[in-house]
């Protein structure tokens, strides 16, 4: 018995500024694309049904789960991980906020809700407390207790013009 070969299908697409061009498999999710031919694992896998919000990534500057998506779905897109946060090898604003207010354990949620956190700040500078804890319902942290996450991102929303449109 031959086996059938698996088809495949082109795809080009930036990922935190580098550009990729590789073969997959139509079936390939994103999150496994990510982690597995661009070898950036930082973006978590947790409940494959886009529930936990761990896989969040920014697609065209929009949060995303990518354990929703296949891989030839973003064909030509820009793509950017938790990887492609910091600035020039040391952590952005928020990560650092992250880290100052507790805002971590474990740290397996942290990536996805780092991304959409900047996605809030990017197009809401001064989100409300209120605001904050919407982007966040759709994240499960189950070590924090959300209040560290919530300071953090109150920290970099109130007084770093990064993330304003004005800068």
């Amino acid at each position: 018995m031959k086996l059938k070969k698996k088809e495949q299908t082109t795809i080009c697409l930036t990922v935190n500024g580098r550009r990729y061009v590789e073969s997959v498999e139509p079936r390939k999710l994103l999150s496994d694309f990510l982690r597995e031919d661009c070898g950036l694992t930082g973006t978590h896998v947790g409940c494959e049904h886009g529930v936990c919000g761990a896989c969040t990534i920014l697609l065209n500057g929009s949060a995303v789960r990518s354990c929703l998506l296949f891989a030839v779905q973003v064909d030509g897109a820009e793509i950017r991980t938790v990887e492609g946060l910091d600035t020039e090898g040391h952590l952005n604003p928020l990560q650092e906020a992250f880290s100052e207010h507790h805002a971590l354990q474990c740290g397996f949620c942290t990536p996805g809700i780092l991304l959409s956190a900047s996605e809030l700040l990017e197009y809401n500078p001064h989100p409300t407390t209120e605001e904050i804890e919407e982007m966040l319902s759709g994240h499960l942290c189950r070590c924090t207790g959300y209040k560290g996450i919530v300071k953090a991102i109150e920290k970099v929303a109130n007084r770093n013009p990064k993330f304003t449109h004005e800068s």
